[in-house]
């Protein structure tokens, strides 16, 4: 009697294999997007803590809270697709008013930095009262 394996049984252990390996692959992808969605809550972070110096420098106003003055353009990229930056995976923008700003960070898809395509692209977004203190975010897509 011979010892081994039939090649029927080498075939279905390759296709387990197989679909064992699409399945991780897919949720790899989906933890890796998941993960870029950090970048835009660490920016957002930093542009609320300029916007925040220029609301207190400002007499309790954030109406100056524009993308240049909390480094939309220099230190993030923004505020058209256009923009993205080889550094980040996201592009900003601000909408500043009397209380507070609302900022959006929007996944970029141009320069090879395209999402995996198995959900939209999506955006991050914090809408920040400085007279209340009040921080919210709500996100679309996968983030």
């Amino acid at each position: 009697m011979r010892k081994g394996f039939t090649l029927l049984e080498l075939i279905v252990v390759i296709i387990i294999i197989g679909i064992l390996s699409t399945l991780g692959l897919t949720q790899y992808t989906r933890m890796i997007e998941k993960s870029r969605g950090a970048e835009a809550k660490l920016v957002l972070g930093a542009i609320r803590t300029n916007s925040a110096a220029i609301y207190m420098q400002d007499s309790s106003k954030c109406n100056n809270c524009t993308a240049d003055n909390v480094g939309i353009g220099s230190d993030y990229p923004g505020p058209a697709a256009l923009n993205c930056a080889g550094t980040h995976y996201f592009w900003y923008f601000t909408t500043p008013n009397a209380t507070g700003f609302t900022g959006v960070a929007t996944r970029c898809t141009a320069g090879g930095k395209t999402p995996d395509g198995t959900a939209p692209a999506g955006t991050v977004t914090l809408t920040t009262n400085f007279t209340t203190g009040a921080d919210t975010w709500a996100t679309s897509g996968q983030y």
